[in-house]
Parts: C-alpha cells; sequence; structure tokens
C-alpha cells in the first residue's frame, strides 16, 4: 500500500526550529517528485518546497525561502523539511506529497497523486 506519514510536527515558540519527516512506502520513491504543501485553520492549502526526484532542484514558496530548507535520502525513502526562525503564521498542518511530475508545476496541488494525512505545527508568538 503507498502511504506517506509525516512526524516531526509539534508546538514551538517563535524563533525556534523543527524538523519534519515524511517516510514513504513507494517502491520507486527515488522517481517522485516529493513536495511539502501546508494548510493553516480557515485557509486553503498552500505550497511550501519541492525536491527533484534527482535532489538537484528545490522549488520554495517565496515566504519560506531562506527560512526553510527541503531535502530527501532516497536511500531510506524520506523527506525532510527543516524549518528555522519559525512564525506563529506558520501555524498550520504540513503535508507531504509525492508525484512522477515531469514538466508539471511542483506548486499545484493538483499534480500530486499521493498525500500524507499530515502533521500539526503550532508556533506561539
Amino acid at each position: 500500500q503507498v502511504q506517506l506519514v509525516e512526524s516531526g510536527g509539534g508546538l514551538v515558540q517563535a524563533g525556534d526550529s523543527l524538523r519534519l519527516s515524511c517516510a514513504a512506502s513507494l517502491r520507486t520513491f527515488s522517481s517522485y517528485t516529493m513536495s511539502w504543501f501546508r494548510q493553516a485553520p480557515g485557509k486553503e492549502r498552500e505550497f511550501v518546497a519541492a525536491i527533484s526526484w534527482r535532489r538537484d532542484i528545490t522549488y520554495y514558496a517565496d515566504s519560506m525561502k531562506g527560512r526553510f530548507t527541503i531535502s530527501r535520502d532516497n536511500t531510506k525513502n524520506a523527506v525532510y523539511l527543516q524549518m528555522n526562525s519559525l512564525k506563529p503564521e506558520d501555524t498550520a498542518v504540513y503535508y507531504c506529497a509525492a508525484s512522477v511530475l515531469g514538466d508539471k508545476d511542483p506548486s499545484s496541488m493538483g499534480n500530486y497523486e499521493i498525500w500524507g494525512q499530515g502533521t500539526q505545527v503550532t508556533v506561539s508568538s
């Protein structure tokens, strides 16, 4: 069964760091573009970051550039999101997603076939 399981969320204070992990049970994990999206209460799900299957191309939402870093370990079938200098507005459920994108837009939710259940990140001021 194809599955993505996120972990690492929690309650932190503004300025703190968190590292999210996503474990993937994908037979050909290394062929997937992996991404993180988030959804804050009352808001639409939004793109955070993506990393290509070869790990050589990363994409970030403008508001996350410089604070968040996406990485992956194809030997462990895992993708990570290092989040630094967290702000209260980063509070959201963070979702891992996988896709065989090709030339499709990595920031578009509709291009992802596989989703995890999400992990809650709460940043207090």
